[in-house]
């Protein structure tokens, strides 16, 4: 049986959850997440805890069992704590602007590269050269980080790029180092 499935999701006291079925809602302090998942898990909420089964023993079964649980514990999580990723930006020159709805990059090209607010996402510049993503939804967090980090990943010879904070970048050694 998956052990991740089998876990049973806290839901904390300022949480309420809604099931209908296969469509959950969740509200909590931060705001409101739902999803429908699959129609073969039964989920239902005892002594303050969200519980998952599973009608088979099945591959698919199983698979869709953890990912079930994991996305309920993610949705709970969301609506009370938030997620938050953060960007840096390291080359001479590169850096970020918020404007209104809008972050403006200017990261090496001949123009500046504009990326709009989406719904639910939060976009801030703590300095020049960091960009903090925030919200409630894990995947759409990590989403819009991925897109920001695409207009220029870091590059191994310089190490110049938007990445993540803490991210390592394989540096390579260049011309000079190939003799």
């Amino acid at each position: 049986m998956s052990r991740i499935g089998r876990k049973p999701v806290p839901v904390p006291a300022n949480v309420t959850v809604t099931i209908d079925g296969t469509h959950v809602v969740v509200k909590g302090p931060k705001g409101q997440l739902e999803r429908t998942f699959r129609p073969e898990m039964t989920i239902e909420q005892k002594d303050g805890e969200l519980l998952v089964t599973r009608p088979s023993d099945s591959k698919e079964h199983r698979a869709v069992h953890g990912l079930t649980r994991a996305l309920l514990a993610n949705m709970v999580a969301g609506v009370t704590d938030g997620y938050k990723k953060t960007l840096e930006i390291i080359g001479v020159g590169y850096r970020a602007e918020k404007k209104g709805q809008t972050l403006v990059l200017t990261v090496g090209y001949s123009h500046q590269v504009v990326y709009p607010e989406t719904e639910g996402i939060a976009l801030s510049t703590t300095s020049p050269t960091v960009v903090v993503v925030e919200g409630i939804d894990k995947a759409k967090v990590g989403q819009v980080a991925a897109e920001i980090r695409a207009v220029r990943p870091p590059e191994p010879y310089k190490g110049k790029g938007i990445r993540y904070q803490g991210e390592q970048v394989r540096r390579k050694a260049g011309k000079a180092g190939a003799k």
